[in-house]
């Protein structure tokens, strides 16, 4: 079973405007151990919960990995205007071509707050998910807010996107 795509599996080059504001692109730092790299978009997006409460990622360090082996990378944003422009930026540098040496897996979009999301969010987060090859959601966790380890109170779409991430980084 394969993982519903969203969007583009690869850069689409010169038709794509480079993006007003770019992430860094940085040499990972060295060490096994991880499948991918979690790149969060900005501050706070929820890179560190997702390395307990998803096991088998790196924290990028708000950089883009520049390897000569294709690293496999997911862009983690908070489901805010500001997160969901930052991965839009980063959707956008990416595809411009501006990252090279980088499988971009998808994006995770972590819930900022209970609740349905605002429309005009869920419709920025849908026009995002066009740009990546895939999209999960993460939907608002009260224990995690409240500093109880993320892997006593995961979600149901924690497992969905540890399998999925496990489908796309493992050799078959």
């Amino acid at each position: 079973m394969s993982v519903e795509l969203t969007g583009p599996v690869a850069p689409q080059g010169a038709g794509v405007p480079r993006p007003q504001q770019a992430l860094p692109v940085a040499r990972p730092l060295l060490g096994g151990g991880h499948a991918w790299w979690w790149l969060g978009v900005h501050g706070g997006a929820g890179v560190s919960t997702l390395e307990r409460a998803v096991p088998g990622g790196m924290d990028a360090n708000r950089a883009w990995p520049a390897s000569v082996k294709p690293q496999p990378v997911v862009l983690v944003a908070r489901s805010n205007a500001h997160g969901l422009r930052a991965a839009q930026n980063a959707a956008q540098q990416w595809a411009s071509g501006m990252v090279g040496g980088v499988e971009l897996l998808g994006l995770v979009v972590v819930a900022d707050a209970p609740g349905r999301r605002p429309r005009t969010l869920r419709d920025q987060a849908r026009l995002v998910s066009g740009a990546v090859p895939r999209l999960w959601e993460i939907p608002w966790v009260e224990p995690w807010r409240l500093g109880e380890p993320p892997s006593a109170h995961l979600p149901k779409e924690c497992a969905s996107l540890a399998r999925d991430l496990i489908r796309l980084t493992v050799p078959a």
